[in-house]
C-alpha cells in the first residue's frame, strides 16, 4: 500500500492535500508535514495544503490560500486525518483525477480510490511517519517535529490509551536520528494566551452534568467574544477536563456563526462515544470525537443519547 502511494505521488505534478473541518494538531501535522515531505523530494512539483486553519498552529506551518484550481488539470488529492467525505476541509477544490486517503480513524466510508487505514495507529501523524520512512520520501528534522505535534496532540502527550509501543519508537528515533526540538514543539502546543487561560475559568465555572455524569458547556458567539477567543477554542480545551471525577463523558457544544453550525467535541473516560456521534452525523474515535449540529436544540438530543450510554455504562459496569 505504500508502494501505490508513493507511486501514485510520484506520477502527478499537482497534489492537494486535505483534511477534516476544525482543524487540530494532528489533522494539520500530518498534512503540512507531508505536503513538506514530497516538495523535500520532488522540489518541481505543486504541492498544495488547503483548508480553514487557526492562528494557533501556524508554528506546524501555513496553509495555501488563493489558488485557482480551475487552472489545475491532472491534480492528486490526497485527504488525512478524515474518515468521511462530508467532514473533508476542501470547499476550493470541486475536480481531482485520483484520490488518497490517510487515516486513522475507524472505517466508516470509501471515498477515495486508494485508501489507507490503520486505526491502530496513535494518528495520522504516526502513519505519515510510517509512509516515509517506508518509502523514497524524504525527511528532516522539520518535518520529523511536525509530525512530533501531531503524535503529542493526539495522544494527550502519550497518556491515552492509542499509545503503543511503535508510537514511543517513532519518537525515539524522532530524537536519536533527527534531534528534534521536543521541547519547542511542546512548548508551542501548549503555551496559551491569557485570553484562552480566562476562557478556561468559564469553561469551568459553567459546565453542568447530567445524572449519568455527563459534562456539557453550550458556548454562544457572544461568549466567544467576550473573552476575545475563536470557535475552535473550546474544543482545543476539552481535555483540560480529562482528570474531573464526577464526569465519565464531557462535551464542548460551540455557537460558529461564521459557518453557521454547532462546533460540538465530546471526550470520555470509559464509553465508546462514536457510534453515538455517527447517530448524530459526526464521528471520530472510541473515546474522542465531533460533530457539526444546527441547533442547540440538537445538541440537547446528543446530550440525552449520551446520558443514556452512560447509563448503560454505569449499570453494566455494577453488574
Amino acid at each position: 500500500m505504500y508502494n501505490d502511494i508513493f507511486e501514485a505521488i510520484k506520477s502527478y505534478n499537482n497534489i492537494v492535500i486535505a483534511r477534516h473541518v476544525g482543524v487540530d494538531p494532528d489533522a494539520m501535522a500530518s498534512q503540512i508535514a507531508l505536503k513538506d515531505s514530497i516538495k523535500l523530494t520532488f522540489p518541481e512539483k505543486n504541492v498544495f495544503a488547503i483548508g480553514n486553519g487557526t492562528v494557533k498552529f501556524n508554528f506546524i506551518g501555513h496553509l495555501d490560500k488563493g489558488v485557482d484550481f480551475d487552472q489545475l488539470n491532472d491534480i492528486l488529492l490526497i485527504v488525512t486525518d478524515t474518515p468521511d467525505k462530508k467532514r473533508v476541509d476542501m470547499e476550493e477544490l470541486t475536480h481531482y483525477e485520483k484520490s488518497i486517503k490517510i487515516d486513522h480513524h475507524p472505517f466508516i466510508e470509501k471515498f477515495c480510490t486508494i485508501e489507507y487505514i490503520n486505526d491502530k495507529r496513535s494518528s495520522a501523524s504516526e502513519i505519515v511517519y510510517d509512509l516515509i520512512k517506508n518509502t523514497d520520501l524524504k525527511i528532516n528534522k522539520e518535518i520529523c517535529e511536525e509530525l512530533f505535534a501531531g503524535i503529542v496532540a493526539d495522544t494527550g502527550r502519550f497518556l491515552f490509551n492509542n499509545t503503543t509501543n511503535d508510537t514511543f519508537n517513532v519518537v525515539r528515533e524522532m530524537i536519536e536520528n533527527y534531534k528534534i526540538d521536543f521541547t519547542r514543539v511542546y512548548n508551542n502546543l501548549y503555551k496559551r494566551p491569557l485570553s484562552e487561560v480566562k476562557f478556561f475559568g468559564f469553561l469551568a465555572n459553567n459546565i453542568l452534568t447530567t445524572n449519568n455524569s455527563v459534562g456539557y458547556i453550550k458556548v454562544s458567539n457572544s461568549d466567544l467574544l467576550s473573552y476575545g477567543v475563536d470557535s475552535a477554542t473550546p474544543g482545543n480545551l476539552i481535555n483540560e477536563f480529562s482528570n474531573t471525577e464526577e464526569l465519565l463523558v464531557w462535551l464542548t457544544a460551540t455557537e460558529d456563526v461564521k459557518n453557521n453550525f454547532i462546533r460540538v467535541s465530546v471526550r470520555s473516560r470509559g464509553p465508546v462515544i462514536n457510534k453515538t456521534l455517527e447517530l448524530h452525523s459526526g464521528g471520530g474515535h472510541a473515546l474522542a470525537s465531533g460533530a457539526k449540529l444546527k441547533t442547540f436544540e440538537d445538541v440537547d438530543l446528543l446530550i440525552k443519547d449520551l446520558d443514556n450510554l452512560c447509563k448503560e455504562y454505569i449499570e453494566s459496569s455494577d453488574k
